[in-house]
């Protein structure tokens, strides 16, 4: 694995339905974000907050809601991903809500095609992100960003990273899917996602998933994890906007973290969506902190494979 990181805050709630993703960055930092990392050997170096527009807490327009700003946030999330990919570097984006992902896939996909890389995304979330603007009962693009990836959204948007669709939805595996909109659920099943949700994970364990979501992951695979924090069951992660209940406990989450660590293949992480509005006294904040540790090979003992 990689040990010089970057962390990258984007600190925008511009695409969710409530407000304060906006405070996640900061959040995490508070949490130890930093010394964490670096208690694991890494070289962190902390870029600081990207800017882009305010959030206007407007209604949708034609299906969207924040689509000027969603696309400006997204463009400057790519150039900064992109870069700290062509150092190479291992980039970190801390948000702000989940539809920053284009950006930052967009960014890692583009850095894939250029470097002959295979590329592998697991996306750890409650919800499908697969939604459309004729799908969608909100119109908050934090809703659509897999979609958009998918080639499923606004030009601007689906050709952020100079190829549409910027990823095939065969090269994503999601884990922990407990609450998808009906439209979504069709659209999902036409696009081919694998998707391992809670059901699977409640009749298979989380081992079973996460060895699924991995297979076929060698040594010229660029894995990314974009894990939203609501992937968490709300009970030991209050501090996310759109809570679903039933999510992975604590020793299911620290499995899936650890093995996704002894691939060694992790190469770029997204932790969105953290909501310190909603959290208390920022326990989620460090939860996730203490997971991206086990993501970086924190572990109980020395194990051999």
């Amino acid at each position: 694995m990689n040990h010089n990181i970057s962390l990258i805050g984007a600190p925008t709630d511009i695409g969710a339905g409530s407000r304060g993703a906006s405070m996640g960055p900061e959040a995490l930092r508070v949490a130890d974000i930093v010394p964490v990392l670096q208690n694991r050997g890494l070289q962190v170096l902390d870029r600081g907050n990207l800017s882009g527009p305010v959030n206007p807490w407007l209604p949708p327009v034609n299906g969207y809601r924040h689509l000027d700003e969603v696309v400006a946030w997204n463009t400057v999330v790519h150039d900064a991903v992109y870069a700290e990919l062509g150092q190479g570097r291992l980039p970190i984006l801390l948000g702000g809500d989940h539809c920053l992902a284009i950006g930052s896939i967009s960014a890692v996909a583009r850095h894939c095609r250029e470097t002959g890389k295979k590329l592998r995304v697991l996306w750890l979330d409650a919800h499908a992100d697969f939604n459309t603007h004729t799908l969608t009962p909100s119109g908050n693009l934090h809703g659509m960003p897999l979609a958009c990836l998918c080639g499923h959204g606004p030009q601007a948007l689906i050709e952020l990273g100079g190829q549409t669709p910027a990823i095939n939805p065969k090269w994503v595996r999601q884990i922990g899917i407990r609450s998808v909109d009906d439209g979504e659920k069709r659209l999902v099943h036409e696009a081919g996602l694998e998707v391992f949700d809670m059901r699977y994970i409640d009749e298979m364990g989380m081992r079973a998933a996460v060895e699924m979501a991995l297979a076929l992951v060698d040594g010229n695979t660029h894995l990314h994890v974009s894990f939203d924090v609501d992937f968490l069951d709300p009970d030991i992660a209050p501090g996310v906007g759109t809570t679903v209940r039933g999510g992975p406990t604590y020793r299911e989450a620290q499995l899936c973290m650890e093995m996704i660590a002894d691939t060694g293949q992790l190469a770029s992480l997204d932790v969105m969506e953290l909501n310190p509005a909603f959290d208390v006294r920022n326990r989620t904040a460090e939860l996730a902190v203490d997971l991206i540790g086990s993501l970086f090979g924190k572990s109980t003992l020395m194990r051999k494979y």
